[in-house]
């Protein structure tokens, strides 16, 4: 043995390397923790989403009324919407009426606004005059367009493309929805989906993290579901002749 080096010396570093070394392992297995629970929460956001809520629903003014930014007027259009259905639904007013009286009101309005100077000798003034661009309609009318050609392109599609599982499970959908309709009409389903679209967002963007958890545990118990389903009944099912065609291609 080398002089100057003992035993108890050797042992010494011996423990110290052993103890380098374990503390290398510890620090890169944390780091490997950290990256799985990053990355096992970036897979958890609901439908593999990045981007936060607001920037989804198009980060304008539009999402800052959807998500409550500004709470009067949030609260303003949420109101008018619901005076407009309770008018409708419950008063039983007519479309018809309802307009014909607005325009009364406004033509009357319109009218002291421009004689109820001259009869207060004061200078006449001119009431300011409402006029809708028409830009706003074109606009309107091309978005509305749009989405009924994309549904209509999507429901051709799915007729004509042989997938049996993915026209079945809308079937059973459009089906779910005439029930839900025979329920109640037309207006009333609206309203509760503006209510809905209009009060689900911040309380998703509120309480994100129990969401996503709750959504996920359901899916997963639905996906099971399937899984016994697929394998009794619908595995059972041939396939379409459009699939053959597809794999001879």
């Amino acid at each position: 043995m080398p002089e100057g080096i003992t035993a108890e010396s050797l042992l010494n570093n011996i423990k110290e390397t052993l103890a380098e070394g374990v503390s290398k392992k510890k620090s890169v297995s944390f780091a490997e923790e950290e990256i799985s629970k990053s990355v096992t929460t970036q897979f958890n956001k609901l439908f593999g989403r990045q981007k936060p809520v607001h920037n989804l629903l198009g980060g304008g003014k539009s999402a800052d009324v959807l998500l409550w930014r500004n709470k009067k007027i949030s609260a303003g259009v949420l109101g008018a919407v619901t005076v407009v259905w309770v008018l409708f639904e419950w008063l039983n007013y007519h479309f018809l009426s309802l307009v014909c009286f607005a325009l009364g009101l406004g033509l009357l309005a319109q009218f002291l606004w421009s004689n109820g100077s001259g009869l207060l000798n004061r200078s006449q003034s001119k009431p300011p005059r409402l006029v809708l661009p028409d830009e706003l309609f074109v606009n309107f009318a091309k978005s509305i367009g749009a989405e009924v050609n994309q549904g209509l392109g999507f429901l051709q599609d799915l007729a004509c493309g042989g997938n049996v599982k993915q026209f079945l499970a809308v079937l059973a959908s459009l089906w779910a929805a005439a029930v839900i309709g025979s329920w109640c009409n037309f207006l009333t389903v609206m309203y509760i989906g503006f209510v809905a679209f209009h009060t689900l967002p911040v309380l998703y963007e509120r309480y994100e993290d129990q969401v996503d958890g709750f959504v996920y545990s359901v899916l997963d118990q639905l996906q099971h579901q399937y899984r016994k389903v697929d394998a009794s009944v619908l595995s059972k099912i041939p396939k379409g002749k459009l699939d053959k065609g597809k794999k001879h291609e």
